[in-house]
């Protein structure tokens, strides 16, 4: 893949999971990267992580202002901007009854609001750049629906949709707008998350239900950061500069039918 040395980035989500997964790609491919995220001791120690040419952009998705006060820095600081990648995400398992008007709330606030306030921020430098690129992480819940996580089968369905909007909307601008949809991956923080609740509802240990998971996907593994975060490098690359509006299954093939009882 060719990406361009002097990319100038804002990765949401990126003080841990695939938002700092891309953000090592980026600046090892020579970006310059602004990871945006909670204020925390990781985020700090993210940006330290990747040293030279980062910046730490501590801003809660949920709140527009403070979303373009950050989005705007990194452009001022960076001389412009020309990618943002939208990884900023959370989860709540609960049975229908359950779900509060908060859990609710709270989801589509950060996976939706926010990834639809972090685009419009940036989408002013994203056009003036006229080589932009946008990529969000959406999921396969984002492509069926799953038990117990109704909030966020919908946000991440809305994700794509409203991607797609955005890719129409700015397509005459030259900016690009794709998705990547993974399967879970036990090693991020959600994935962790959802790895507790399965221990919890079953006798197996953490070791089994991975192993159970990867037997269960067509290729025989569970994702990794590192496999995202290929996907997303290549809809930043220039290779990919006719793609737009397309979201990506990264799952190892798990979207596929297959016969019950046949393996």
């Amino acid at each position: 893949m060719t990406i361009a040395p002097d990319r100038k980035t804002v990765v949401t989500g990126g003080a841990s999971g695939f938002g700092l997964e891309i953000a090592r790609r980026l600046h090892a491919s020579g970006a310059r990267v602004a990871l945006l995220d909670l204020p925390s001791d990781r985020l700090t120690a993210a940006c330290s992580e990747l040293g030279v040419a980062t910046l730490e952009l501590p801003a809660d998705v949920r709140f527009p202002e403070q979303v373009r006060e950050a989005v705007d820095h990194a452009a001022a600081t960076f001389g412009g901007l020309d990618t943002l990648v939208v990884s900023a995400g959370v989860i709540h398992i609960k049975p229908l009854e359950e779900v509060t008007e908060r859990d609710w709330d709270s989801t589509l606030d950060v996976n939706l609001k926010g990834a639809f306030f972090s685009i419009q921020a940036a989408a002013a430098p994203l056009r003036q750049s006229g080589r932009g690129r946008v990529v969000g992480i959406s999921s396969d819940a984002g492509r069926r629906g799953f038990a117990w996580i109704q909030a966020y089968n919908a946000s991440k369905f809305g994700l794509i949709g409203l991607l797609e909007s955005f890719a129409v909307e700015l397509s005459e601008d030259q900016v690009t707008v794709n998705c990547v949809a993974p399967v879970g991956c036990p090693t991020t923080g959600m994935g962790e998350q959802v790895l507790d609740w399965k221990i919890q509802r079953s006798n197996s240990t953490p070791d089994e239900i991975r192993r159970q998971t990867a037997r269960l996907n067509p290729l025989g593994r569970n994702a990794t950061e590192a496999d995202i975060a290929d996907a997303t490098m290549f809809f930043i690359s220039d290779e990919a500069a006719f793609l737009t509006g397309v979201t990506l299954d990264v799952d190892g093939g798990a979207h596929l039918g297959v016969f019950p009882g046949a393996s």
